[in-house]
């Protein structure tokens, strides 16, 4: 029988069952499997539990693969891009694609992955485009896009309606969390308050106009940063838009955090073939798992755990609806 090398002394998994394999076995291994299929196992996973995307918040951002790509900067570089639901914090997709300027070809491909009807689509300002607007308007679902500099008119726009209108609404909302004090107050306006109407025009079923105004007591020192957003939906309240706009962050502080600090995504320099994409996508299930096993471990520390106990594990994968 032949047996794969695990790199140590020649030694066989046949022969030392106790070893793992090393790390470029498993790179050969993960280059050429269809990362499709693995793909296909994330989402039904996820479909397990949520069978639906209607009425949820679907958060779309790219990550950049810093291990891949570790001498370029910048922009430059392997990227994943997301689709996360920021309220069961489930990836329900991804696409892979190279320099993050891509990501304005890779979203509309991304989003005809998934069935988004009924569901609020939010995205980061480089996905603030008029075409992709419409993309999401035409799949019957909503939008809540961020705005900044990259659309100069817009922007500027926007910040002078709030400059010289009274807002329709405002709520504020503050969390407490690792030793900070963070409130974030809103503001909304109607998107008729924009005074250069072609402006206006361009923006397919645009309605409402958000401005969330962040401030962050770290006990030392405090940090403000002010953040604008386009919506097409009309809601009286502004509690509901400034909740969308703290489950945008949501992709960054619950997804590509753990990525990076529980799973060290950024050190992996696997690169060969579809490894680096198969290698992410077994993470993002494997932080799922971890996460619908709730002890008062860290996500840390229960993967930690599962790493010792076979029970553990065992009792683990049980309860992930496999």
């Amino acid at each position: 029988m032949n047996t794969l090398p695990i790199g140590c002394g020649g030694t066989s998994i046949a022969n030392r069952p106790d070893r793992s394999p090393s790390p470029d076995t498993f790179e050969r291994l993960m280059s050429a499997v269809d990362p499709d299929e693995i793909e296909r196992c994330l989402v039904e996973h996820g479909r397990k539990f949520l069978d639906t995307l209607a009425e949820k918040q679907v958060v779309i951002d790219g990550k950049k693969l810093r291990g891949t790509s570790p001498k370029q900067h910048g922009s430059k570089g392997d990227y994943i891009m997301n689709a996360y639901v920021s309220e069961n914090h489930i990836v329900v997709g991804q696409q892979r694609l190279k320099d993050k300027e891509n990501e304005i070809v890779a979203i509309p491909q991304l989003l005809e992955k998934l069935d988004i009807e009924g569901a609020t689509i939010s995205i980061d300002a480089i996905g603030t485009q008029i075409n992709i607007a419409q993309n999401i308007l035409d799949r019957k679902a909503h939008y809540f896009l961020a705005v900044k500099d990259n659309q100069g008119a817009l922007n500027e726009q926007v910040i002078d309606a709030f400059r010289y209108n009274k807002p329709t609404d405002s709520a504020s909302q503050m969390d407490a969390d690792h030793g900070r004090i963070e409130t974030r107050d809103c503001r909304i306006l109607k998107a008729d308050t924009i005074e250069d109407k072609d402006v206006l025009a361009r923006w397919p079923g645009l309605k409402t106009l958000v401005e969330v105004t962040s401030t962050v007591d770290y006990g030392d020192h405090t940090a403000t940063a002010v953040r604008r957003y386009i919506s097409d939906e009309v809601y009286p309240k502004a509690a509901y838009f400034n909740m969308l706009a703290r489950g945008h962050w949501s992709i960054e502080n619950q997804l590509h955090w753990n990525l990076d600090v529980t799973f060290l995504e950024d050190a992996c320099r696997a690169r060969k073939g579809y490894a680096s994409l198969n290698l992410s996508t077994i993470r993002k299930l494997a932080m799922q798992v971890i996460k619908e096993h709730v002890d008062k471990s860290s996500l840390k520390k229960r993967r930690f755990k599962a790493s010792l106990s076979n029970d553990y594990l065992t009792d683990m994968l049980l309860k992930a609806k496999f």
